[in-house]
């Protein structure tokens, strides 16, 4: 359905039975033998990059026409999803990523230390289902993708029902470049539809999962990959608020920049990025004041956007009107239906000692994907603990400090080290400064947290994101004859190691 008129759009794909989610995992499973050369991988991967360079106009047009995210977003997307391929090829050629460690034998230890040889080996089939709000990079091609084929896993991906028509043309991208390097097709096989989603997680020949999605699907998803006979590893990003703390200092040194890059980062692709601020700790007061102006400002200049569906967007005008009508808050913009398509940005505003005790106002402490956001004005810094110690698990955190704060300056009494220690516990991507929204891929990212954020401690983007699709492996005693080649004393293959204890390159 196109979700700017709300007009059906052609079919391009029927939903899966049971036998067609069989037929995709039994062919895929089959085909892992054909990924287990680390050079013809890494070298799919970057035909797949440059193949849909190639492809460019054509999947940022279907995608527009199926998300209403424009194409100078999905362009940039586009990008960044070809950059991952190239990045995870890179990683793959290094090998550092096997974590080849070898102990030779050595009877004078404590216990006696026989020859041990460990690295990493694929786990097998993995289900990708894609998320709605990233038709590219966390989707067909992207992360998760990404970095299951890098470790040698084919893949299945359930199809997002937001974009099934750019999820065809890229799995066939994606088949067209396996095919230039003598890979079968089903090394990244795609399905559609709901039950087969739960018919992906269930498959006896699925080896893990990774989700983007809401709360309520991923854990029902992850419930039912942990009650399988053979339960399997469900690496699942599921909801965040991303709280953000502007401490007064800072709200009086430059509110009006804050308040302005508030209503950028919650606006951006229409407040339907994962990292959204969703919550921010403002400070009563003058600074606070001039903050929620500038941000008032912001939100005024901010044309009305179209979410990705009409249900999305029904479900955050309901969600802003059940938040509205709690007491104490108020909407200074109020956020909403525009027309029948499109919403408008706003944010609601309540004291924070409301959010610090248990009761009616903890929905304000749940995500409401689209573009709102809560500001909680807090009186004192007893405040700011108390709201915090309230939150579940987010992927990022935010603290807006003053230079002095942020220099560890003495008459700041530690401000800025206090509440750094209070979010880290909260959020795997601690931000000082700045804004969440933008995850840069990295080998240093971490796009993960506690739960509800995700259901692992893992990361989805960055090259460490390979590791859920890889267990570990020991040989013992084992003849070099038998060995992998990965694992022989001449390290004919340059892996990078740990050898006896040493680091070798």
């Amino acid at each position: 359905m196109d979700p700017r008129t709300g007009k059906r759009r052609a079919q391009v794909a029927a939903e899966a039975t049971a036998q067609d989610v069989d037929q995709a995992v039994t062919a895929a499973h089959a085909a892992r033998a054909a990924l287990a050369d680390r050079t013809v991988r890494a070298a799919f991967l970057r035909t797949a990059a440059d193949l849909l360079d190639a492809a460019q106009d054509d999947l940022v047009a279907t995608a527009d026409a199926e998300t209403a995210l424009g194409a100078a977003r999905l362009t940039g997307e586009l990008a960044r999803t070809r950059y991952q391929l190239r990045a995870f090829a890179d990683l793959v050629d290094e090998g550092a990523y096997l974590g080849v460690v070898i102990d030779h034998p050595d009877s004078a230890a404590t216990p006696p230390v026989p020859d041990l040889r460990r690295y990493k080996i694929p786990l097998g089939v993995v289900a990708v289902y894609a998320a709605s709000n990233f038709p590219f990079a966390f989707s067909v091609p992207g992360g998760d993708t990404a970095s299951a084929l890098a470790a040698g896993c084919p893949v299945v991906v359930k199809a997002h029902p937001d974009h099934p028509d750019t999820s065809e043309r890229v799995a066939a991208v994606l088949r067209a470049a396996a095919g230039r390097h003598g890979l079968p097709e089903a090394v990244v096989g795609l399905v559609h539809g709901f039950d087969a989603g739960v018919d992906l997680v269930r498959h006896p020949l699925v080896a893990a999962a990774g989700f983007t999605g809401s709360v309520r699907g991923g854990r029902a998803l992850f419930d039912a990959a942990a009650a399988r006979p053979v339960p399997i590893p469900f690496h699942g990003e599921l909801g965040s608020l991303n709280p953000v703390v502007v401490t007064e200092a800072a709200a009086a040194e430059r509110g009006e920049q804050i308040g302005t890059g508030l209503a950028g980062s919650m606006t951006l692709g229409a407040g339907q990025f994962c990292v959204k601020p969703g919550l921010v700790l403002a400070p009563e007061g003058a600074g606070g004041d001039r903050l929620l102006k500038s941000l008032t400002e912001g939100l005024g200049a901010t044309d009305a956007g179209v979410l990705l569906d009409h249900r999305m967007r029904d479900n955050f005008v309901a969600g802003v009107v059940e938040r509205a009508q709690l007491p104490d808050v108020s909407a200074p913009v109020a956020p909403g239906a525009a027309d029948e398509h499109a919403v408008t940005a706003g944010f609601l505003t309540v004291p924070a000692a409301r959010l610090a005790a248990e009761g009616a106002h903890d929905l304000l402490l749940e995500e409401c994907f689209g573009p709102v956001t809560v500001v909680a004005r807090y009186a004192d810094e007893a405040e700011i603990s108390a709201v915090l110690a309230r939150l579940p698990g987010n992927l990022t955190a935010t603290v807006h400090l003053s230079a002095e704060e942020a220099a560890g300056d003495p008459a700041t009494d530690g401000r800025g080290t206090r509440l750094l220690a209070e979010l880290t516990p909260l959020a795997g991507r601690v931000l000082v400064d700045g804004w969440p929204t933008g995850v840069a891929v990295a080998p240093a990212q971490q796009h993960g947290g506690p739960y509800p954020a995700t259901t692992s401690t893992s990361t989805s983007v960055g090259g460490t994101a390979i590791e859920r699709w890889l267990r570990p492996v020991a040989y013992q005693n084992t003849p070099e004859a038998l060995l992998p080649p990965e694992l022989h004393d001449a390290n004919p293959l340059g892996l990078p190691r740990r050898c006896d204890g040493r680091l070798e390159h």
